[in-house]
């Protein structure tokens, strides 16, 4: 059996074959309808989530599976004091499968010590969001064909952003891969990220506070969300947040064939008018989250012999 609490956990190969089988299921669909027949799918989600949880439960539906679960902590037995540890292994005993999403860094890598099924981390605190990342790898691979030789731009809260960490981590793992990482100083890559991810696997990188002055060496934009109460005063916030703000203005510069990805939700860090340019493809990459989402669940339960 095998659980998926980050994404390194696979090597580039199973990576490889999860964005194949997610590929044939996009071409195949009805080849897929039934593989999951009689199996359950619990989410266990201890905050809110949209995109991650029903893309959770579509996938498993469009296998021929069922869901079962919750959407908020207030709603499980965790109000009443049960350890994520016990709910683990009582909730093993209804579901093949589980999907967790906690608030607190670690807490599925807790759950699998003692559940009986696969555990897939759906995002833990500010640490990782393993399928987030996968989603953003058949995105980037579905537009651009391969992994290599690309520069990617990441934008907005680097600090605190699961979905920048991850995605870092499951980059430098291909060839020529750089980085443009854009954000105020208060909100930039933490240090262990550059030291243990960035510099450890000698990846070439660069950090600058505006879009502007990069946009043309850009084959992707990862764009995030600048956060209000990240900041130590109002007028920090408001000193920073116009410039990092996509709009067509500032695409002006950009490659054609610039690919530009958002992990959703969005608040107002890309304006509404970039949505119709046939760059923007952060509405795709999210109904790619279920395709991989798919491929994931069928691989785990394939993996654990329970299919």
């Amino acid at each position: 059996m095998r659980h998926l609490l980050d994404t390194t956990d696979l090597s580039l190969k199973e990576i490889d074959d999860m964005i194949a089988t997610a590929m044939d299921i996009i071409e195949n669909k009805e080849k897929y309808a039934h593989i999951c027949d009689g199996k359950k799918l619990a989410t266990l989600f201890f905050e809110p989530s949209t995109r991650t949880r029903l893309s959770f439960e579509a996938a498993m539906m469009e296998l021929g599976g069922n869901v079962i679960g919750f959407s908020e902590a207030g709603s499980s037995s965790a109000s009443k004091g049960e350890s994520v540890e016990d709910t683990a292994m009582m909730v093993s005993c209804y579901a093949d499968i589980i999907a967790m999403r906690h608030p607190l860094e670690g807490a599925p890598r807790v759950a699998s010590f003692r559940s009986t099924v696969p555990i897939i981390n759906a995002g833990d605190g500010g640490h990782s969001h393993p399928t987030q990342t996968l989603t953003d790898l058949l995105t980037i691979y579905r537009e651009k064909g391969s992994f290599d030789n690309l520069t990617i731009g990441l934008c907005g809260d680097l600090k605190f952003g699961r979905t920048v960490h991850s995605l870092i981590k499951a980059m430098c793992r291909y060839n020529n891969v750089k980085f443009v990482l854009i954000s105020p100083k208060e909100l930039a890559v933490p240090d262990y990220i550059k030291s243990d991810v960035l510099d450890k696997n000698g990846n070439a990188y660069k950090e600058v506070e505006s879009m502007e002055e990069v946009m043309s060496e850009l084959d992707i934009l990862y764009m995030t969300r600048i956060q209000r109460e990240r900041f130590f005063s109002e007028d920090e916030y408001l000193k920073h947040k116009d410039a990092f703000v996509l709009n067509l203005d500032k695409l002006k510069d950009a490659k054609k064939d610039l690919t530009i990805m958002h992990p959703l939700p969005r608040v107002n860090e890309i304006a509404t008018e970039v949505d119709d340019d046939p760059r923007a493809k952060y509405f795709v990459q999210a109904l790619n989250g279920k395709y991989i989402r798919m491929a994931l669940i069928k691989t785990l339960l394939e993996w654990g012999g329970a299919l």
